[in-house]
């Protein structure tokens, strides 16, 4: 549908004496035969000209030459019950040449324009450059886009630095698209990124969080930690991951080699669709292990790198203004991810507390992720399935045989011991030991008696 709005917006402006093209990313995706995640728009008419035309259109960016074009309102019901909101609206954008770019991210000054090679000459990388006539198919390629796309190659138009300097998080950009298409990143624009990659440092947290998410979840998160080591852009986002090159490991445990190298075989490894929050999980599960490195007289250890690496990835998600939510799971994934090694030998009700983690499946991947980038042995991952499947949901959180009141009104005073009571009194139901309210009750009477009063004098 947004194909659809796209050719309908465009043929609209052409009947008003406009010009109209697809543009940026859209017209990469089709061109190599990809179904584009959204659609631009890219016109002569200036704002204004954009929104007496269409009548319900959101000035989202006037000032830039951005307005937002929705669906018309006769077809929007209907299409939201298949699509995101978000879809039911498409950026157009005035043609357009920037003066001067003074925070590194928005232009001081926008000059619009009738000729859509001005408005090309401002954009980041030659394959995203291009514009395309989508009832023609004509190509417009004023900048090499095509011969690119075909050689494999991410190449900044024009001069890389000055490309950089308009927007620094066009660096991190450059890695995403080089290991997403799995292209080379153009000597001169690889040289401006090694050169210029401490500037990195004025992008928001934000905006530098969601580029490198996008990397971690896109499929090809090895390649671009590679890239973002090779472009020195590593050590200026992530300094905790780039300290893992070259930390060995025992090899009897991971063959594969030192910290970095297991921890890109894991990223391998994730699911595809991937959460971000698996993905961070999986990215500083072993975050610790740098700080508590030493050779024993056995073998190299990392004691206490668990506890180390929970406090180091509290860090990093603060660093990087991760929501409360992420944050919790991010840590939970670092925090639990050698207790895997100990399910085999766990009491039955240490076991189910532990499948019943949040987000547990996040838990598995992780582990699963973890063995094939190691010594891939999924017994442990296989012994966890058919639990999994043996053990139905309500035994594994089964409703409480008593609750705090009730020991209240039983007669026991509120206090720290209630947690130990009604904790021994869940072990033992998860175990199957204690089936009905009565019973759980005569466990408590026998095992936690009332204390007797003390006489005053």
């Amino acid at each position: 549908m947004s194909a659809n709005l796209a050719r309908s917006i465009i043929q609209t402006l052409r009947q008003h004496g406009f010009q109209g093209y697809l543009v940026g990313g859209c017209v990469r995706d089709l061109l190599l035969k990809r179904q584009p995640a959204d659609y631009d728009v890219a016109t002569s008419a200036t704002p204004a000209q954009v929104m007496e035309i269409f009548p319900d259109t959101y000035a989202v960016g006037a000032q830039f030459g951005v307005v937002l074009v929705p669906l018309p309102e006769s077809q929007r019901e209907a299409y939201t019950q298949n699509a995101p909101p978000k879809s039911n609206a498409l950026e157009v954008a005035t043609f357009r040449s920037d003066l001067g770019y003074s925070d590194g991210r928005h232009p001081d000054e926008v000059r619009f324009s009738q000729d859509p090679r001005e408005d090309v000459a401002r954009r980041d990388f030659t394959i995203n450059g291009m514009m395309l006539d989508p009832v023609s198919g004509e190509v417009l390629d004023f900048v090499g886009g095509q011969r690119d796309l075909n050689a494999g190659i991410i190449r900044a138009i024009g001069d890389p630095a000055c490309r950089f300097a308009e927007d620094k998080l066009r660096m991190l950009r450059a890695v995403r698209f080089a290991a997403r298409f799995d292209y080379t990143i153009e000597a001169e624009t690889l040289a401006a990124i090694q050169r210029l990659a401490p500037e990195i440092q004025v992008v928001s947290r934000e905006r530098v969080r969601d580029e490198l998410t996008r990397m971690l979840t896109e499929g090809h998160a090895s390649r671009a930690f590679l890239l973002l080591d090779e472009t020195s852009l590593l050590k200026e986002v992530l300094p905790e991951i780039s300290a893992m090159k070259g930390v060995q490991q025992p090899p009897e445990f991971h063959p594969e080699g030192n910290v970095f190298v297991h921890t890109l075989l894991l990223l391998e490894n994730l699911p595809e669709p991937c959460p971000s929050t698996l993905a961070w999980g999986a990215l500083l599960h072993d975050v610790g292990k740098p700080a508590t490195f030493r050779v024993a007289p056995d073998r190299i250890r990392f004691d206490g790198h668990v506890e180390v690496g929970v406090k180091m990835a509290e860090e990093v998600c603060e660093r990087l203004r991760f929501s409360n939510h992420d944050t919790t799971q991010v840590l939970a994934l670092v925090d639990n991810h050698m207790r895997f090694g100990h399910v085999t030998r766990m009491k039955e009700s240490t076991l189910q507390k532990f499948l019943r983690l949040p987000g547990f499946d996040e838990h598995l991947a992780l582990h699963r992720a973890d063995s094939l980038a190691s010594h891939r042995n999924l017994s442990t991952y296989e012994f966890l399935l058919k639990k999994l499947t043996e053990i139905p949901p309500e035994k594994i959180r089964p409703a409480a045989l008593i609750t705090g009141d009730d020991l209240i009104a039983a007669g026991y005073h509120p206090g720290p011991r209630f947690r130990e009571i009604l904790e021994a009194v869940e072990d033992l139901q998860l175990e199957g030991r204690l089936l009905s309210r009565d019973a759980a009750f005569e466990f408590v009477k026998s095992a936690f008696p009332i204390p007797a009063a003390t006489p005053e004098g």
